[in-house]
Order: structure tokens, then sequence, then C-alpha cells
């Protein structure tokens, strides 16, 4: 990286990722450069690795979960923030402050907002644009590896139980023990809730019980869901799979009144049953990551409570084989690029 050039990861054509080198942008009204010293890779990032998504133009710069320092304000950028400020973005890159639903102060399901590393260029890179409404301050306990993870897979599965109505004591059940159900683990847990992992394979048992699980299920070889209603029904089921047909069946593991808390985004429909749903007052809910001051606030239980991804890092030129090994599963559990390209 020079003055005038930054280094980055971009994709070309579906399915390749290109080293390249580009002139440093300078930020618009409203805007930020920053210095990327972190980003995550998150299964999300495959639309735009593969060019699966709708509407993606080519090249990209994928990356959602960044972590670095603001060099240059735009102009017109709130006095909130200073250059060398340590900042983040997640996957929703910032609020437009005039659509009808920011209006109303739902600024994360704003209706004029770019999604990083799909519609604008993320953070598998040595520098990167980003709309100030949309930065997350990062607090001095975690360092930009740490907190990489946490700006999404943290803020989806926090947000979500936060949201989800539990109340301490509860029975909450985390389906899918990933990247994204490591963290959920571990947030139950602090929130005070009767934590049931349910995960595959027992290969696993021992390290989600240490995450703060009360009990494993393994779903290959238990019924999950006769094991929940056997314990009286969860109050929360929070699925961060994305095989609809596998979810499906947890509707009949809620307790009267409880709810299926969906953050992983399948492909196909959910089959439910509608007496399930009028004969138990249940509901089936979506949680949609969260805003800038949600995040910081996910990032603030998390330290308090000492709540942090497991974590693997490659350097940003290795993006490609670190994207793999995401992809494939063998990553335990989230992973993150450093800028370490000369």
């Amino acid at each position: 990286m020079t003055g005038n050039t930054y280094k980055a990861m971009q994709v070309i054509r579906p399915g390749e990722l290109q080293l390249v080198e580009r002139q440093t942008p300078t930020p618009g009204a409203g805007e930020v450069l920053i210095r990327v010293e972190a980003c995550g890779i998150c299964g999300a990032d495959a639309g735009a690795i593969e060019g699966t998504e709708a509407g993606l133009q080519l090249p990209r710069v994928p990356g959602h979960e960044v972590v670095g320092r603001i060099v240059t304000l735009g102009e017109g950028t709130s006095g909130f923030w200073r250059t060398g400020q340590r900042v983040g973005v997640g996957r929703l890159g910032g609020h437009c402050l005039a659509c009808d639903q920011c209006r109303r102060g739902y600024f994360n399901l704003c209706l004029d907002q770019p999604v990083v590393g799909s519609s604008q260029d993320g953070g598998y890179a040595q520098m990167m644009v980003a709309r100030a409404s949309g930065l997350v301050a990062i607090p001095d306990a975690l360092g930009a590896v740490e907190a990489a993870p946490l700006l999404c897979a943290g803020i989806a599965t926090f947000n979500a139980l936060r949201k989800s109505g539990a109340q301490a004591g509860d029975l909450v059940a985390i389906q899918g023990i990933g990247g994204l159900g490591h963290l959920a683990v571990q947030y139950a847990r602090r929130m005070g809730f009767k934590v049931v992992a349910v995960g595959r394979g027992q290969e696993i048992a021992e390290q989600v019980l240490q995450l703060g699980a009360h009990t494993y299920i393994d779903s290959e070889a238990e019924d999950a869901v006769a094991w929940l209603k056997g314990m009286g029904g969860a109050q929360v089921v929070l699925t961060t799979l994305t095989d609809s047909a596998a979810v499906s069946p947890f509707m009949a593991a809620l307790a009267p009144q409880g709810t299926l808390l969906v953050v992983g985004v399948g492909r196909q429909p959910l089959s439910i049953m509608p007496g399930a749903l009028v004969g138990g007052e249940r509901r089936v809910q979506g949680a949609i990551t969260g805003t800038p001051f949600e995040s910081e606030k996910t990032l603030d239980f998390s330290v308090m409570a000492d709540v942090r991804a497991q974590i693997e890092t490659m350097p940003m030129e290795q993006a490609w084989e670190a994207y793999q090994r995401v992809r494939s599963g063998a990553v335990q559990f989230r992973m993150v690029l450093t800028m370490d390209v000369d």
C-alpha cells in the first residue's frame, strides 16, 4: 500500500477472487475512508463471491465484518467521528435518514442503504469507503480481529435474543452450532436462559458445553424435537440454519406462546402447519442484524460478559483459501482476514 494506492481482493467473475491494486478513493459527503485492519468472512459473502445475488455488479470487493481506523472524513460528516478513531462496519452500510422506515426510527429496516460487500465494496481490502451513518464505534477492550465477527454473527444473534421476548430462566434452544450458533449459545447463557444446543455430531459436544450450553443434543443420534418436547418445550428456538426442511419440524418443539426465531436465510420456504401456530399461539419471527447503536451494545455486552468468537485468521491475500475453508465447514468457528499484504 502506498499513499495513492491500496490492495484489495475483488470478485472479477463468479467464483474468482483476484488481488488488485486500486487508486485510493476520496470519501464523498457523509462518508469516511477507513484503513481496514481486519475483516471477517461470513457465509453471506457467498452471494457476491459466487455471483448468485440479483443485481450484483462486478468487480466487487466482498466482506461486511470490517474493523479499522478513519483516515479521512468526507464533507458534512458528523462531529462524533474523528480521524484515527477505531470503527467498524457491518452488513448494513448506513441508513439514509429520509425513507419511511428511517422516519419511524427503524434504521436497520432502512429502504435506501447499501449492503456492504454486495451493493458496495466491502472489507477484503486495505482501504474502504463507508457511510458515516453505518459506522460502529469499537471499544478499546476489543482487538480488530476479536471485534470483526461480532459485527455480523454477534449482532445477528445477540439482537435476535434481545427481541425474542424470552425471560431469564426460560428454555432457549439454539439450532445449528456454527459461526452464529457458537456465539448465540454464549449470549443465551449470559442472558440467564436455560440453554439447549442442537448440533450435529458428538465431536463438538464437550466444546459446546464449555461455551455455556446446559444441554447438548446431537441431532444425528437423537430426536431433538422429542427431546425438547420432553423438557416442556422451548420458549424460543433460535435457528441459524439455512436448511428450511431441517428447521420446520422445530415448530413442534415450542412451548405454548413460544417463538421460532429465524436468523438463517434459507432458499426454500418453511413448511408449517397453521394449527401449530393457532393452537398454542406460537409465532415465527425473523431478525435482521441491527442498527449501529445496537451493534455497539453488542460489543459492550460482549466485553462485559466475556463473549468472544472462536477465530482463525489468514492474510487478505489468501482470501480465496480462507473462503473455501469457511464454505467447507472446516473452520471452528469464524474466519478473519488480516491486512498483511505488503
